[in-house]
């Protein structure tokens, strides 16, 4: 008889044990085992047979997401052959759709034919190839596996993800990543993400907002040549409520000021829009390429702003890129990479701040309308 239960601190010696008979390499440690035992945004699970702990299950899931990852997978070699694997990747992605999530991923090694195998016959479909994944350097395969019937789009081609290389340059790197899925022959590189933060920058890096400005980041993406609107909820100098210094606050104005004129230089570039429900349904709907303002809370309950790129969405999600991947240890960027938020929380944590600024920057191809 087989039970799947929650795995608790009495099954750390049993879960040890069978990491050890699993794995020559990328081992959990038994205080990785205690961490995700407790509870948390992850879930894991022990599968008995005749009462003895003979596997485990790891799913993690990404807070404010609709995103659940089968971190690991073991079952004791005595104990395979007996469909006990299937067993916990079952009950694995019904604690992720008890959570509501669309989509389970998994990383697996390109050398593990039988595991590979088992994730195809249940319906998982492989979307990318990480060389150099592993710490022996195994490529790995990340496959994906769409948890609610007929909802949610798959993923057939991964979008280029970059990945910020500063703790504030979130908005050149959602930029570039927009930029570089429209013209795969546009450059990206660290040199690029922080000259467009110099473009872009309020300047401020304490006491004050260092970020990128929306009309600075409008400007970087024109003077590469691509198209840029950008859909803003208010007039006036963002991000300037949260600064005390009168002479912060003068310097920000006067930056802001100067990216301001430049705008007018390419008509249609600045739209003031209330972006209320309808209209950013409309907008996300109307462009392919959208980067967006929003705040941190719904994430990691750190309110900060926050540049992402939409990479897609459709009547129910929103499927952004998150250029930051420091939320977690246990996280990959399989976890930040065309992430499915429902549209609701997303248009709610899309704005930042006392006066709920909100922003939305489409970008296009020179020859688009």
């Amino acid at each position: 008889m087989n039970i799947i239960r929650a795995a608790t601190k009495d099954d750390l010696d049993a879960l040890e044990a069978i990491e050890q008979r699993c794995f020559s390499g990328d081992k959990l440690s038994r205080r990785s085992f205690k961490s995700l035992i407790k509870p948390g945004a992850h879930s894991s699970s022990v599968i008995l047979s005749n009462g003895v702990p003979s596997g485990y299950s790891i799913v993690l899931f990404r807070t404010g997401t609709s995103l659940a990852r089968l971190y690991s997978v073991a079952l004791d070699p005595d104990f395979r052959g007996q469909g006990l694997a299937q067993q916990l990747l079952a009950h694995a992605e019904t604690q992720a759709r008890e959570r509501d999530c669309l989509f389970m991923r998994l990383e697996v090694r390109v050398d593990n034919p039988a595991a590979i195998a088992l994730y195809e016959k249940l319906g998982y479909l492989a979307f990318d190839r990480i060389e150099d994944y592993y710490e022996d350097s195994c490529t790995a395969l990340r496959f994906e596996k769409r948890l609610q019937a007929e909802t949610g789009s798959l993923i057939t081609e991964p979008p280029v993800y970059y990945r910020q290389t500063t703790e504030f340059s979130c908005g050149p790197a959602a930029l570039m990543m927009a930029m570089r899925n429209i013209d795969t022959t546009y450059p990206i590189s660290r040199r690029e993400e922080l000259q467009i933060w110099r473009e872009a920058t309020t300047i401020f890096m304490t006491t004050g907002h260092g970020g990128s400005s929306p009309h600075g980041l409008a400007l970087s993406a024109l003077k590469r040549g691509f198209n840029a609107r950008l859909y803003i909820n208010r007039s006036g100098t963002p991000f300037i409520d949260s600064v005390r210094s009168e002479e912060k606050r003068q310097v920000i104005e006067l930056v802001h000021q100067d990216f301001s004129e430049q705008l007018q230089h390419y008509p249609a570039s600045l739209e003031i829009n209330p972006l209320g429900p309808a209209q950013f349904r409309e907008i996300l709907e109307r462009h392919d390429h959208v980067i967006a303002l929003i705040s941190t809370w719904a994430l990691n309950r750190n309110r900060a702003p926050h540049w992402v790129y939409v990479s897609k969405s459709d009547q129910h999600f929103v499927y952004i890129s998150d250029p930051d991947t420091n939320d977690s240890r246990w996280q990959s960027e399989t976890d930040f990479m065309h992430v499915p938020i429902s549209i609701n929380a997303f248009i709610n944590m899309a704005s930042f701040g006392r006066n709920r600024l909100r922003c939305l920057l489409a970008i296009q191809t020179p020859d688009s309308e």
